[in-house]
C-alpha cells in the first residue's frame, strides 16, 4: 500500500494588488506519495514557485489545507513551521546557498546545528552526507575552491543530512553546463532509487524526465498530472 507523504485539499493562495485578487494557486488538491520522484513544471507565473513555497512550508496558504508526512501544517505557527523546514524538508537551490568562508563539512553540518545535535554526531553526519554524494576528497574546500557541480553537490549533502522526509529542489541544474547538470540529475535519481522521496521544480522538459511523474502547472490549477 502506498503511503501518502504530501497531500493537499482545496490550497489556496491569494494575493491583492491594486484591489484584485490575484489566485496563485487555485483549489489546489494533489497527493505524493513516499519514494515519489514528481516534477513541478510550468512557465513563469504558472504557480509552480508559490507551490514550492507551500510544499517546503515557507509560506502559508490562504486556505484549504496541506499535510506533511501526516501532520496538518498549514495551521502551524511560523516557529513550528521553522522546525518542519529543519527536520522533514532537505532544500537544494540553483544558487546553492552556501556560506563562502565555511568549507564544504560545517556548511552541511549547519542544519544539525539547528536541531540541537552534539558536535561529535553532527560532524560524522556531515562526513557521511558528503561521501554520499562523491565528495570525501572535498570537505576541507571553500565553496570557492570548487566548481559548480561540486557546490550543488555540497548542496545535495545538506538537504540530506537531516535525514528529511522529502528533498525539494528547486531548478537544481539552472546554474550548472549541461553535462554538469546530467551529473547532478544523475545523482538526484539515484538518491530516489535509495528510497528518498523528490520533488523536483523545472521549467525544462529535459529535466522533468528524469521525474517518474510530471504535474503541469497554469494559472494555479493542474493542467496535467502524468507518469513519465
Amino acid at each position: 500500500m502506498n503511503e501518502e507523504i504530501i497531500v493537499t485539499r482545496d490550497l489556496q493562495r491569494t494575493y491583492h494588488m491594486g484591489g484584485e485578487t490575484i489566485y496563485a494557486l487555485k483549489n489546489f488538491n494533489i497527493s505524493i506519495n513516499k519514494d515519489e520522484y514528481v516534477a513541478i513544471m510550468g512557465t513563469s507565473g504558472s504557480g509552480k514557485s508559490t507551490l514550492m513555497n507551500m510544499i517546503g512550508c515557507l509560506d502559508s496558504p490562504t486556505s484549504g489545507s496541506y499535510w506533511l508526512n501526516g501532520q496538518l501544517v498549514s495551521e502551524l505557527s511560523n516557529r513550528q513551521l521553522a522546525k518542519i523546514r529543519n527536520q522533514e524538508i532537505g532544500f537544494i537551490f540553483q544558487t546553492f546557498n552556501l556560506l563562502p568562508r565555511m568549507e564544504a563539512l560545517h556548511n552541511v553540518e549547519l542544519p544539525l546545528i539547528y536541531s540541537g545535535l552534539g558536535r561529535r554526531q553532527r560532524l560524522q553526519k556531515a562526513t557521511e552526507a558528503l561521501q554520499q554524494v562523491g565528495l570525501a576528497d572535498r570537505m576541507s574546500h571553500r565553496p570557492n575552491e570548487m566548481s559548480g557541480g561540486q557546490r550543488q553537490r555540497v548542496a545535495i549533502a545538506r538537504a540530506l543530512v537531516t535525514r528529511p522526509s522529502i528533498i525539494l529542489a528547486d531548478e537544481p541544474t539552472g546554474n550548472l553546463d549541461s553535462k554538469t547538470g546530467d551529473e547532478i540529475m544523475k545523482l538526484l535519481d539515484t538518491l530516489n532509487q535509495e528510497g528518498h522521496t523528490i520533488i523536483l521544480v523545472t521549467h525544462e522538459v529535459d529535466i522533468a524526465q528524469h521525474a517518474k511523474r510530471s504535474i503541469h502547472l497554469v494559472d494555479g490549477i493542474i493542467q496535467s498530472d502524468s507518469i513519465n
